[in-house]
Parts: structure tokens; sequence; C-alpha cells
């Protein structure tokens, strides 16, 4: 099986995706894609993330690189992840003031969705937040119909299937006197690993389960 390069363009707009290129074409390819110029002599050493298998190419310059590798049979990236709430208003101010930004908001309905999910002729009305590197995205759901059948807000961490969302922020202290001002409540403590994290578990809105890490290096 083939492998496809990801490359990055210098100067591409934020959030962008770097270019993909069928390795057995990257040459041609790389001399009709805008900004990037194979060069020969320079070798690239990238790896195949699920093998470990190391793969050389010959171009690397100012305009581009290579970020990664893979045969085609591993997932693009991950899209987002998802949170049924009972508010969405009260969870997009949290969220908001964790430093996220709300992209949009939206209605889910029909048949259509249903096949989906399983629920049949569902409606949804949805939020999509975006951290601010672009990279992440949490989606909030409050179901209109049907109704929701069961609650696992305050279940114990250690509760099987039971979900949690690590966010990292500069300063956990600061980050925890906003959001108390939100409800937020630390769940344990703030505990510091060695001398890489300061961590810590807090409920936010309606019981959610989300972590903090500050990177100390």
């Amino acid at each position: 099986m083939g492998y496809t390069l990801h490359i990055e363009r210098r100067g591409r707009e934020p959030g962008a995706e770097p270019v993909a290129i069928p390795l057995a074409d990257w040459k041609a390819a790389l001399s009709q894609t805008e900004g990037v110029r194979p060069l020969a002599d320079r070798e690239v050493r990238t790896t195949n993330p699920k093998t470990g298998q190391v793969i050389s190419i010959g171009t690397r310059d100012g305009d581009a690189e290579v970020l990664w590798a893979d045969d085609g049979m591993s997932v693009k990236r991950m899209d987002n992840v998802g949170i049924v709430v009972e508010s969405l208003d009260v969870a997009i101010s949290f969220f908001e003031e964790l430093g996220l930004r709300l992209e949009g908001r939206a209605t889910i309905e029909g048949e259509w969705a249903g096949r989906v999910t399983g629920l049949g002729n569902q409606r949804v009305e949805i939020a999509m937040l975006v951290t601010p590197d672009g990279h992440s995205r949490l989606e909030l759901s409050r179901f209109l119909s049907p109704p929701v059948v069961a609650d696992h807000r305050k279940a114990p961490v250690n509760a099987l299937g039971y979900l949690r969302v690590m966010f990292a922020v500069d300063d956990i202290d600061e980050t925890l006197a906003r959001l108390r001002k939100h409800g937020a409540q630390l769940v344990g403590e703030v505990v510091q690993y060695e001398d890489v994290y300061r961590l810590c578990y807090i409920r936010g809105p309606e019981g959610l389960l989300i972590g903090l890490a500050e990177e100390l290096r």
C-alpha cells in the first residue's frame, strides 16, 4: 500500500490542512503545488505514526516540510468531542470564559439525523466551540426531541465510559478563579507532577468533569 505525505506550506492560513500527496507522485505533485519546491539534494525523514517506520524522501526547503506520512488507513484528525447539556447558554458562557470561541449554533432535525444516532426523528440544538489554536472543537448538544433518558453527569470519575475533557491553560490558578465565578468546583486538589505539569479536575456547568493542565516547562 502506498504512503501519503502530509506537507505543510509556509505561510498557509491558520487552521488550513496540510497538502496530502501520494508518495509515488510526490515529485510531480510538489512541482505543481503553490509555494512548495522539491529539492532532491535535501533529505527529509518522516515517521509513520502507526508503525514507527521511517520514510526518507528528498525534499525540504524554506517553503515546505513533510509533517508526517501515513499508509492510507489512519484517521485524518479528531473533529470534535460532543457533550449533551441541559442549558446551552450556561455551558457556552462557561467554555467561553475558559477561552474557547463560539463558532456557531444551529438546530439539527429530521429523519436523516436520527439515522446517525438511532433515535429516529430527532431535533437537537447544537453549539460548536473551538480552542484558541483552532485545532480542537467541542460540540454541545441540547436535545429537544426525543427527551433525554439518562443522566451521567455526576457519576464518579472511575465510572465506565465516563467523559472527561482536558484543556491546557497558561495559569491554572487564574483560570480556576475565573471559572469559580461560573460555578466551577475543584474535584480534588491542584497537584504538581514533577517539574512538568500542574493538574486538576473541576466540575463545570451541570457537573461536567473537566481537566486543566498547566505546563511548567
